[in-house]
């Protein structure tokens, strides 16, 4: 398998010249956020990627996670290289200070949470699940509560768990059976069975912080009657320490297509009498507080599929860049691949579906620190609802970008791409899960449909489209650029006339919208990343003064316009009319 060295340049790039690093530097609480630190950070978070997590990705595929005489064993190296993370301080980076953590804007973490996934994503899962529960205490636990465990779980001496799904109950959480019996003491009695729990126990923290979807006896049914529950591994004593052992054990590990190294777990609560459980905030709102947690991790999970991309871009670009295969077209013998005309337009394809899916993701952070910071309310609500707009997109998206880049990235090593050894179907086996949890893309989807365009009449998609517009203007007066714009104006219009689509068949006609939603998700994203690509080759021509950079964008940017804004103007008639044969057919 290839090394790993982290894109440091294109992170800094697309923070500096696409998310506005200034302007989130210039919140509050967050001056200390100077171009200095963040190159010293991603510097270092780069070495600790590349030389101590990635040469575990190979071990921790190969031997994977054991569950023995009850005990989850993670991979060789892993405790090793977590407690390197952990004492590094990296795990606090984008919480806040009063909890331990070291208040960086969202937008910087997500780029050194991108390295972790990049290096290894069995890895990097741990860290995505503990911040899902230090979001979800944060937003709804207890003074009590927050005193107790956000201090362990930011400096990741502490790990957290998200458990939702049950045997009967994958996505359908309005399902779950997991009984909740309130006791005396104001505790809870946990009882009942969680599957697909990442890290749900392992070996790398010293206790693990379950958060745990559950019934009370007399709560209503369905998704109303869901209440959340704090779990713990070891019981924190009068200290806060780790205590008593709770009633929860790991069962069993679950065999996966990928992701070896990180341990699925089949969890049980209550083998002997009763887990004791912690509820947080009010009893039958757990569906509202879990999304806090899943927002949080669709974001990262979109991450994930960047980081994948990268990998994989890297490993392919390093293969052809030395195999030699036949004679390139105008070339001479003894030339490596990468010079075939096919093989460069599956490298490009790879590099420039990375980079923008990046910039969307790192854009959403930005977003985000936005929602949280800016002194403004009419600001905040303005960035929030780009927030949720975006999220779905993110997720759905950058994962399906992962998986494809993974692929192509098998084809371009050739035969060679299908033997373990080089890595490449690694990466793939790994990525195809990230398109599947935290709720499908299918799921996302609907989400983008119903909720984030149809819900609010399309006007936080519009403030986007508006955006777009203005960036159409701009490479107006590029004449080199003229391709981009024309390919821009053609998929933006096709957009928002799904758009306009979307906003009008919801409410009557359902099933249409729903059949159509994958498919305006993937114009969705292709248009956002096609214009996000546009404005890095308008940056680097105008504001950067690295001849070279500048003339790298222009070429990535027109490429993907070429290569792939015209598949998004494509999709308007399958979005627009594809429904019936699938409607139609389905009746």
């Amino acid at each position: 398998m290839t090394a790993y060295a982290a894109p440091i340049s294109d992170m800094r790039f697309v923070l500096r010249h696409l998310v506005g690093l200034d302007r989130i530097a210039a919140l509050p609480g967050k001056s200390e956020t100077t171009p200095e630190l963040v190159e010293a950070v991603l510097e270092e978070a780069g070495r600790l990627a590349g030389e101590v997590i990635a040469p575990l990705n190979a071990v921790g595929d190969r031997e994977g996670a054991r569950l023995e005489n009850g005990v989850v064993r993670t991979a060789p190296g892993f405790r090793e290289a977590y407690a390197r993370y952990r004492d590094g301080g990296w795990n606090a980076l984008p919480f806040e200070a009063e909890w331990g953590g070291q208040d960086l804007p969202w937008a910087v973490a997500m780029a050194v949470a991108e390295m972790w996934q990049s290096a290894s994503l069995a890895f990097g899962l741990c860290p995505v699940l503990n911040q899902g529960a230090v979001e979800a205490l944060q937003a709804h636990g207890s003074d009590e509560q927050k005193r107790t465990y956000l201090p362990k779980l930011v400096s990741g001496v502490w790990t957290g768990t998200m458990n939702l799904t049950e045997p009967q109950a994958g996505s359908d959480v309005g399902a779950v059976r997991t009984k909740a019996e309130r006791q005396p003491d104001g505790t809870y009695r946990i009882t009942g069975q969680k599957i697909f729990i990442t890290y749900g126990d392992h070996d790398m923290a010293e206790n693990i912080v379950h958060l745990v979807l559950a019934r009370t006896p007399d709560a209503p049914a369905g998704i109303k009657g869901i209440s959340l529950f704090l779990v713990p591994k070891l019981l924190p004593d009068a200290d806060g320490e780790p205590g008593e052992r709770n009633d929860l054990r790991c069962v069993s590990l679950e065999h996966k297509l990928g992701i070896h190294a990180s341990p699925t777990c089949v969890m049980a609560y209550g083998d002997a009498g009763g887990a004791t459980g912690f509820l947080i905030g009010q009893e039958n709102r757990g569906i509202e507080y879990m999304f806090t947690m899943m927002n949080n991790a669709r974001l990262t999970v979109g991450l994930q599929g960047v980081a994948v991309a990268e990998r994989a871009t890297q490993a392919a670009e390093a293969y052809a860049a030395t195999r030699l295969q036949g004679k390139p077209i105008g070339a001479e013998n003894g030339t490596p691949i990468a010079a075939h005309p096919d093989v460069r337009r599956m490298l490009l394809s790879m590099r420039c579906l990375t980079e923008a899916a990046r910039a969307l993701t790192y854009s959403a952070g930005a977003a985000l620190d936005l929602a949280r910071g800016h002194p403004d309310p009419i600001e905040r609500a303005h960035a929030q609802a780009r927030v949720d707009l975006l999220t779905p997109v993110v997720k759905g998206w950058s994962t399906d970008v992962g998986c494809e880049v993974a692929s192509t990235g098998i084809q371009v090593h050739g035969g060679m791409g299908y033997i373990e050894e080089t890595g490449a179907a690694q990466f793939l086996r790994d990525a195809r899960i990230t398109p599947i949890y935290e709720g499908t893309n299918g799921i996302q989807a609907n989400d983008l449909v119903f909720r984030k365009v149809a819900r609010d009449g399309g006007v936080a998609a519009r403030q986007l489209f508006e955006e777009m517009a203005r960036t159409q203007a701009e490479l107006a007066a590029h004449p080199a650029a003229a391709s981009i714009r024309e390919r821009l104006v053609e998929s933006l219009a096709a957009l928002m006339a799904a758009t306009d689509w979307v906003v009008e068949t919801a409410p009557g006609t359902p099933a249409a919208v729903a059949a159509s939603a994958v498919h305006y998700l993937r114009m969705f994203g292709l248009v956002a990343g096609g214009w996000l690509m546009a404005r890095a080759a308008l940056a680097a021509a105008v504001e950067d003064d690295d001849p070279a950079l500048a003339a790298t964008k222009l070429a990535h940017a027109r490429f993907f316009a070429d290569q792939f804004l015209p598949q998004a103007a494509s999709l308007l008639l399958p979005i627009t009319e594809g429904w019936r044969s699938v409607v139609d057919g389905a009746a």
